[in-house]
């Protein structure tokens, strides 16, 4: 049997194992989240408010797999990967099977549309809608619909300038602020509630013909929402 990881450093080194896609697609942002960012959220879902251990995790756009397989190797009940690439859905079923968790988990290779139901919590680390506009609002709103906890990454919004250095210097990975007006309009308005919003600092190497750097640094914002069924009570 997996044994369930506890120390961050070690969530963050095995989440490292995982590689990035290796023919991400630039129209449906597939930008790989960071072991550093994967690691922080995961750890505040579980250990801040008890939202992975024996829970049913289901991570929209999942990509390699990182979020679902480490919140498999936290001690998830059940962990569900959805993405429309079956490419990632191909990878991640394989790193799964190489951090011997594949028992806990199933793939699916759909659409948003497709997936019903209700389930503990919901990870995920949408398009931000830069290159297909409003992208990440569908996300946001099936993440309310399906979950009663949300842990949704979303490009940061306006920081004031000792946060950012604050996050650049290296000395905290991690620093509550606060939500994005339209966001916080968003989904109170798709009956879900924030509970919580983190700034972190996330890296990307260069990808795709657009970009001009070999690496960009940017401030993302974790939120941490109720969703329909949770606000409701």
């Amino acid at each position: 049997m997996q044994k369930r990881l506890v120390r961050k450093l070690d969530l963050e080194n095995a989440i490292s194992e995982i590689p990035l896609h290796p023919a991400p697609k630039a129209h449906l942002e597939q930008y790989t989240i960071t072991p550093q960012v994967a690691a922080e959220m995961l750890y505040i879902a579980t250990y801040v408010n008890d939202d992975i251990i024996d829970k049913t995790v289901v991570d929209l756009g999942c990509g390699t797999g990182r979020l679902v397989i480490g919140a498999a190797l936290l001690g998830a009940k059940q962990t569900i990967g959805v993405d429309l690439d079956k490419v990632a859905i191909g990878l991640a079923q394989k790193n799964a099977e190489n951090m011997g968790v594949e028992e806990k988990m199933f793939w699916i290779t759909a659409d948003l549309d497709a997936i019903h139901g209700t389930f503990d919590t919901i990870m995920q680390n949408p398009p931000f809608g830069v290159r297909t506009r409003r992208a990440d609002r569908r996300f946001i709103e099936k993440s309310l619909e399906l979950g009663d906890r949300i842990y949704s990454i979303h490009k940061g919004s306006k920081h004031n300038r000792g946060l950012i250095k604050r996050l650049r210097s290296g000395g905290t990975r991690c620093i509550p602020t606060q939500p994005s007006p339209f966001l916080e309009r968003f989904i109170g308005k798709h009956g879900g509630r924030i509970r919580g919003v983190y700034a972190m600092m996330m890296e990307i190497p260069y990808m795709f013909d657009f970009h001009s750097k070999k690496k960009h640094r940017f401030v993302v914002d974790l939120y941490v929402i109720d969703g329909r069924h949770t606000s409701k009570s």
